[in-house]
């Protein structure tokens, strides 16, 4: 579907007096003939419920809008079940005038989930390759030049090996219990265990 527009028009459907039809567009007004607006690029962020991961997801929205904030169309939350937790991006493509979806983190082939700088780039890299993200940049870059030494940096608190860094849910950066924690504290409410996360 081509746009020329980063806006699809939002329609309305009309009443019509009696009818079963009429009835039953009242009471769905997206049902057949009713276009939902979207406004590009549009962020969804997926989230698993039973894991306790709204706050994660809400938070990696709001530093998300802040950053970007107009040059993003909008972010969308959405609920889901099954230890998910994907960030995606429905963008205009520049190759054949259309929409694409690209996948920015996913927590299941990726592991854990990504740093804020890490998000912020991946995000900038598609909207506005060339936009200067300032102290994100350039934690980035030191973080890299971090790992290209040749003798391996020594921990300062006992982490498994080939673990550190990972963002496996472990204490990352947002101060964040481990995954353990927070799935026994949706088991301790009366939720159940996420399968996918025990």
């Amino acid at each position: 579907m081509a746009e020329e527009s980063h806006q699809t028009p939002l329609q309305t459907p009309r009443l019509a007096e009696g009818g079963e039809e009429s009835k039953a567009q009242a009471a769905n007004p997206l049902s057949d003939g009713a276009a939902v607006q979207v406004h590009l690029p549009r962020i969804t962020i997926t989230y698993c419920t039973q894991c306790k991961w709204m706050l994660r997801a809400a938070y990696f929205a709001q530093e998300l809008l802040s950053t970007f904030s107009v040059s993003l169309g909008e972010v969308a939350l959405i609920p889901s079940t099954g230890g998910v937790f994907t960030v995606s991006i429905l963008h205009g493509s520049n190759v054949d005038f259309s929409t694409q979806e690209t996948v920015l983190w996913d927590r299941k082939t990726q592991g854990g989930f990504p740093e804020v700088k890490q998000l912020k780039s991946l995000v900038r890299n598609i909207i506005d390759p060339s936009r200067d993200l300032g102290h994100v940049d350039r934690a980035l870059k030191a973080k890299q030049q971090q790992q290209q030494p040749s003798s391996p940096p020594s921990p300062s608190k006992n982490v498994e090996p080939g673990t550190a860094g990972k963002g496996n849910g472990d204490n990352d950066d947002q101060g964040k219990n481990n995954k353990e924690g927070e799935t026994a504290t949706a088991a301790a409410v009366g939720g159940k265990d996420c399968e996918d996360c025990r």
